[in-house]
């Protein structure tokens, strides 16, 4: 059977403000139902979205209490996932349970283990300290994306198509990407890439959040961190001081990025955004270019799993600019294949 995904990894599976207390969401990763619910003692709980019972989606419920209730016959599954009550009937057989998977809530996100429940270590979260700095303002969005999840990866990994599919917000000159210094390298929690682009123009969101007059040194850098990836981008004037590490004075934008399979050919992608530029406005400026720029990112990956699905044997062609995207799909590759025996039982 061949590998789609990575079990044993950390996902995001949605933002801690978009889950209400006694609310629930129905969602499905790596090809599972989950249902995603909020305790009425504010827990976050995440269970297999299918009553032991009938198979009714436990989604289409209510949250009872410490348990969900479920809409056909009313028995209730608490957080660990064992039948807790059923109406008209003191016997529990122990059957009457259902798959609970890890979650944790940090910086801001709700995380998923859905692999092998043993391997799930809370510290390998990557964590996202800018969700709680003042420093920083953010927002936050969630999009379902008709597209391989490894699509995006490649995507965020090489930001050289900046000047095509963004030319009026985060683009610029094309020249300018593809002259810009790169280096790509392996890294102990996954891939770092660094592009600089000295003394060149500033796209527009950047003119329109910081006011540039002149030209600007510019960087990229992004931290792949299966799977989740931090994209660090900005600029300040020349010769200011961006490539030594002074750029308090500057733009930056700050993303994350979580990436988690829904399916082989639909994915959710968790992002927000945050900027050092706390004057009022321009945070809500900078997230909603971003949003434009991230619907154009959206509309080429569904054009491109079109074509992979009517044509998946087709060889691919890579260019310089591919390294870091080919470096994180080697890294992943190795994951998977590491733990393909127990893909299966871990389904």
């Amino acid at each position: 059977m061949r590998t789609m995904f990575l079990y044993n990894a950390w996902y995001v599976a949605g933002w801690s403000a978009d889950l209400s207390v006694k609310a629930s969401q129905a969602r499905t990763f790596l090809g599972q139902p989950v249902v995603l619910f909020r305790t009425e003692a504010g827990q976050v709980v995440a269970l297999e979205d299918r009553c032991a019972h009938r198979s009714v989606p436990l989604s289409a419920g209510q949250v009872a209490g410490e348990a969900i209730r479920c809409a056909y016959h009313g028995l209730e599954f608490a957080a660990d996932g064992t039948c807790v009550r059923i109406p008209c009937q003191d016997l529990i057989p122990p059957k009457a349970r259902v798959r609970s998977y890890p979650v944790v809530e940090q910086d801001a996100a709700i995380w998923i283990w859905m692999g092998d429940v043993e391997m799930a270590d809370q510290t390998a979260i990557p964590r996202h300290p800018y969700h709680s700095d003042p420093a920083w303002a953010w927002r936050s969005a969630h999009y379902e994306v008709n597209g391989n999840w490894q699509l995006l990866i490649d995507n965020l990994m090489d930001l050289s198509h900046l000047p095509y599919i963004h030319p009026h917000t985060i683009g610029g000159d094309p020249d300018t990407h593809f002259r810009a210094e790169m280096e790509t390298r392996r890294t102990e929690a996954g891939v770092f890439v660094q592009r600089r682009m000295p003394n060149s123009p500033p796209p527009p969101t950047y003119v329109a959040a910081r006011g540039f007059t002149g030209r600007i040194d510019r960087w990229q850098e992004i931290e792949f961190m299966p799977v989740m990836l931090r994209i660090h981008t900005g600029g300040c004037d020349v010769g200011t001081g961006a490539y030594d590490g002074h750029r308090d004075h500057g733009f930056s934008m700050m993303g994350f990025h979580g990436i988690t399979p829904e399916t082989e050919t639909t994915t959710h992608y968790f992002w927000s955004m945050g900027t050092n530029v706390l004057t009022e406005g321009i945070a809500d400026l900078v997230f909603e270019q971003t949003e434009a720029t991230f619907r154009e990112d959206q509309v080429v990956l569904e054009l491109q799993q079109r074509r992979l699905l009517q044509s998946p044997d087709r060889p691919r062609v890579d260019i310089l600019s591919d390294a870091g995207g080919n470096m994180a799909r080697r890294r992943l590759a190795e994951l998977m294949k590491a733990e393909a025996p127990k893909e299966i039982a871990t389904a």
